[in-house]
């Protein structure tokens, strides 16, 4: 199916150079960048985005489709999170589900306001507010 292949695409250049980052908190912020800075050569732009916007009340084996990529996603947030929880990266009593939720919305939400605006400008501030919440909200201060 042309969306999987597609989500795998975009997927992959998300996760670039995460492996060799040695912590959890850096890992994220890493995450975030890559969604900013390495798009995928998969025309259309984001095939989650595209695929749930056009499948919201169609197709609902494309909207599944949609669906267990998003899933994917934020289980690999949410465990990234945990494993700097469990590493003390990350301060106790973070809401795994939350965070990456909250960063997922927020840089597809930036990435339909840029394709509108034609402009990187809403990427640059999502990334930029999303660093300085990894850092604020997630990192644990008293191992920093």
């Amino acid at each position: 199916m042309a969306f999987e292949h597609a989500w795998r695409e975009a997927f992959a250049a998300r996760q670039t150079d995460l492996d060799v980052i040695p912590n959890s908190v850096d890992k994220i912020k890493q995450l975030v960048t890559n969604f900013v800075e390495r798009r995928p050569a998969i025309p259309g732009g984001c095939p989650l985005l595209n695929t749930a916007v056009d499948a919201d009340d169609g197709n609902p084996l494309l909207r599944d489709h949609a669906r267990k990529a998003l899933k994917a996603w934020q289980d690999r947030i949410e465990s990234m999170i945990a494993e700097g929880i469990r590493s003390g990266e990350i301060r106790r009593g973070a809401d795994t589900r939350r965070a990456a939720n909250l960063i997922i919305a927020s840089l597809e939400g930036a990435l339909m306001i840029a394709r509108l605006e034609r402009s990187d400008q809403a990427l640059q501030d999502a990334a930029a507010h999303l660093h300085d919440y990894i850092e604020t909200e997630l990192r644990n201060q008293k191992r920093k």
